[in-house]
């Protein structure tokens, strides 16, 4: 299997010079104990490494991608986003696509369909039980509720797996008190087999798009697309812009008509809505700049810009937030602006023309190192964030915008599906949510602190299900090899007891581990695993899942056409341009909820614990995650 996989990616010469000198220093010093900048540098030569060796395409025959001699199906689409992901690359029109299979971060070798023994040791519900239930509420004090909605919003446009009819029956633990007789979960769908090698290590599609193009708003396919647009030459999304309750309109069965609602709750109620607003404004901007444009310009232009701030947000806000390191800091403005910084981008634009280093990635050029891009399935496993999400007792408090007084304390679980929109139909406004969204914390992303109520879930489907048992099955049916396999193929420590795993402070921890994988550390699940390592100063999540997302946070743009390609104002129009580059989440938040500009003001990081309101603080209630005066 190994040899139709072989890497075209070569470092320079510089960069082998880079390598070989941080790879002398982390044997010392490792790179977050390394000062700002020279640990920011290092972070960028680690880059480099992983391109070398952790991208591997989903396919055995590149042909699957599409050729150069694929016709352009709709000159349109040169200078505008399909939404079904084609012609993203006009040399491999189909990669990126909705319905082309995820790739992994491994050589697909190390990657093989499990044994039926594999799949099941040790029982997947046992560990949850162990290392998932939520004794009392974790919070992650460094980040509000806003970031955990946030994350859960971009991956629902990243990723979305098939399924099949047949499920899997998850034998329960003896004593298990699971209501049911059985826990039943579709299983994950197999591409067809297309090559010797997919029978040992199957394909798997991911139905949405793998491209930061917003899908979650727009749709992944172009049908989709038309059905959310009105049906006036404004090149708008359909929203019930009347000021109260909610503003995405529902089909007869009360499904939120976006382009993707699965998993629906209040947090994406409020970012669909929010995004939806943003594009509408766009249009409004662009419908007065250029008059004479049609309909589908004015929309194309700004979901350009749209899916672009979104991908800025993400980059130099969201990620800081999480991981709150001074190399992570400049080395995430970097990938957006270059080390030369925001101010003389915004000043004079690209200092360099290629670098990367310099300039930032937006506008550096198209590479995608060698391998046809595509997301991985390493990389929807790191993003098994579910402990983000607070409960019972800790529900959500929701406080007025405007006076910071507490209005009420919901139970998470009434807050999903159809119950979305519960607040709103209550009389708070999108700026009362927003509000209590900035000033509650969120869960922290370690062991026990999975939310009860998604540990005894079931979905509109009627399917009853305890997520932490499905995040661990998931994982193991899809070939994401345990965790220490996972660290040696990232060239990390690999630990040999159970010790190594938690750390010299947590013997406990240790223990308990021995006992749940019966003594034998390579068992370990890479999500157990993650969340049992100690942490890095300022981190929100482990090491081991830092190293896929540095790798593919950078790749989502610099393999896209129209942030690497055309990052250009005659892609993107002056005005455009202009506004993704000028504009950050609280200027966003701002332009559609004008109340939150006291407290924004006030506020360094929309994704950081807001500045509180005097009412606020002094709510004392138990029921509330807010911060407190102390």
């Amino acid at each position: 299997m190994g040899d139709e996989q072989k890497r075209k990616f070569q470092p320079s010469l510089v960069e082998r010079a880079g390598l070989s000198a941080f790879n002398f220093i982390n044997k010392l010093v490792p790179w977050y104990k390394l000062p700002g900048f020279i640990g920011a540098f290092n972070l960028a030569f680690l880059r480099i490494s992983l391109r070398n060796y952790n991208l591997f395409d989903g396919y055995a025959d590149p042909s699957a991608q599409g050729s150069v001699g694929d016709a352009l199906e709709d000159e349109r689409f040169r200078n505008a986003r399909n939404s079904d992901g084609k012609y993203n690359s006009l040399e491999l029109p189909l990669m990126g696509c909705a319905g082309m299979r995820f790739g992994h971060n491994f050589p697909r070798e190390n990657c093989p369909k499990p044994t039926e023994e594999e799949l099941w040791t040790p029982n997947p519900r046992a560990i949850s039980e162990k290392f998932m239930v939520r004794k009392s509420f974790i919070p992650a004090t460094t980040l509000n509720l806003l970031a955990a909605a946030w994350i859960q919003f971009q991956t629902h446009d990243w990723f979305n797996h098939e399924t099949e009819e047949e499920n899997f029956h998850i034998p329960l633990p003896a004593g298990d008190k699971w209501t049911d007789k059985t826990m039943q979960l579709p299983k994950t769908k197999p591409d067809e087999t297309l090559h010797p090698s997919d029978l040992k290590c199957p394909g798997y599609k991911n139905m949405n798009t793998s491209w930061w193009d917003a899908s979650q708003i727009y749709g992944s396919s172009e049908k989709v697309t038309a059905s959310l647009r009105t049906k006036l030459p404004d090149g708008k999304l359909t929203l019930n812009e009347n000021g109260t309750g909610a503003f995405i309109p529902r089909d007869h069965d009360g499904n939120p008509l976006t382009g993707f609602h699965n998993n629906w709750w209040v947090g994406m109620e409020m970012l669909h809505t929010l995004f939806a607003l943003e594009h509408n404004a766009l249009c409004d901007m662009l419908r007065q700049t250029y008059p004479n444009w049609t309909g589908d310009q004015i929309f194309d232009k700004a979901r350009l810009v749209n899916c672009a701030l979104m991908a800025k947000i993400h980059t130099v806000e969201w990620t800081p937030a999480i991981l709150a390191h001074p190399a992570l800091e400049i080395g995430m403005n970097a990938n957006w602006w270059g080390i030369v910084g925001e101010n003389l981008t915004k000043l004079v634009g690209r200092v360099s023309k290629t670098s990367e280093i310099i300039s930032g990635i937006p506008g550096s050029g198209v590479d995608h190192d060698g391998v046809p891009y595509s997301l991985t399935e390493e990389f929807v496993s790191v993003y098994r964030m579910h402990s983000l999400i607070p409960d019972l007792p800790d529900d959500i408090a929701f406080f007025d915008a405007k006076q910071g007084k507490h209005q009420t304390t919901t139970p998470i679980g009434d807050l999903a599906f159809k119950g979305a929109s519960k607040p709103l139909d209550a009389g708070l406004s999108f700026s009362d949510l927003f509000y209590s969204f900035g000033i509650n914390y969120p869960g922290a992303i370690t062991n026990n602190n999975y939310p009860d109520f998604l540990r005894d879930f079931t979905d509109p489907d009627g399917v009853h299900r305890d997520m932490g048992t499905v995040d661990l099955l998931r994982d193991r049916e899809r070939g994401v090899p345990r965790y220490c396999e996972f660290r040696r193929l990232l060239r990390l420590s690999v630990p040999t007891t159970f010790e190594e795993i938690t750390g010299k402070s947590n013997p406990t921890l240790a223990k308990q581990l021995s006992e749940a994988y019966g003594g034998d550390v390579t068992k370990v699940d890479a999500l157990v695993g993650s969340h049992s390592e100690p942490v890095i100063p300022g981190f929100g999540f482990s090491e081991t899942a830092f190293r896929v997302f540095i790798l593919m946070a950078s790749r989502r743009l610099k393999s896209d056409r129209f942030i690497a390609g055309q990052w250009n104002t005659e892609t993107y129009t002056k005005e455009g341009f202009h506004w993704v580059q000028h504009t950050t989440m609280k200027d966003v938040l701002i332009r559609h909820f004008p109340e939150l500009e006291p407290t924004l003001r006030k506020s360094k990081n929309a994704f950081a614990p807001w500045a509180q309101m005097e009412e606020s603080k002094k709510y004392k209630g138990k029921e509330t995650n807010a911060p407190s005066k102390k």
